[in-house]
């Protein structure tokens, strides 16, 4: 299922904090690109040079997240990012909801760091963030519906079992690929997909305050 747009009409402020970290991913990858091999070295967070040097490399776990590995990485956390990451901040306010993007962002990192601490390929991209962002959604708007792209068909769908289907993958797949996580083949980081989600999950409760009043007509 590929996620399209969701229902925006309770949505009471512009995303602003959602749209400058596109942004911000968008501009990070042209500089990637005229980079190229020893800008991803260099940004992105490599677990073994970590366990040598936690302190001089810490800066890596925020970095990471606005370095992505091709065209299809970053649109793909785009899409995610912006179909839900406008409504949790709505509800969050902007400067919650940024704090919140990048705890989930460093939750994700140090998930995937447990499992695999002396792994030598670097790990990127805002994945782990932006499963934090789908966490606090499934908790804030369970029922809502979302448009998703189902084989050739469009169908609306709750947000539960769009996200809870692809949390469902997360944990299938993370669990089947514990064993190959030490060695030198790169591949989807699982275990920050899910630490993420987790994350964001319980820190939703933390972050969302008292829900908004809504007018008497509204349904």
């Amino acid at each position: 299922m590929i996620p399209l747009g969701d229902d925006n009409s309770s949505r009471r402020t512009i995303p602003v904090i959602t749209w400058l970290l596109v942004i911000t991913n968008l501009f990070v990858f042209l500089l990637e690109l005229a980079g190229g091999d020893s800008f991803i070295a260099l940004w992105s967070f490599n677990p073994a040079r970590f366990s040598q040097d936690p302190v001089g490399n810490f800066i890596t776990i925020f970095t990471s997240m606005f370095v992505h590995a091709g065209w299809m990485h970053l649109l793909g956390n785009m899409l995610y990012l912006i179909i839900f990451g406008d409504n949790v901040e709505d509800r969050f306010g902007h400067l919650r909801f940024l704090v919140f993007y990048l705890i989930c962002g460093f939750i994700a990192m140090l998930a995937q760091y447990i499992v695999a601490p002396y792994l030598s390929i670097p790990t990127m991209g805002a994945s782990g963030a932006i499963a934090g962002v789908l966490g606090a959604y499934l908790v804030l708007y369970p029922r809502r519906k979302v448009r998703v792209l189902v084989v050739a068909w469009i169908v609306k769908l709750p947000a539960l079992v769009v996200i809870g289907s692809w949390i469902l993958v997360q944990l299938l797949n993370g669990l089947g690929s514990i064993n190959s996580m030490a060695d030198s083949a790169g591949g989807v980081a699982y275990m920050a997909h899910i630490g993420g989600f987790a994350g964001g999950f319980l820190l939703s409760y933390l972050f969302r305050g008292k829900a908004p009043e809504l007018p008497p007509y509204y349904y």
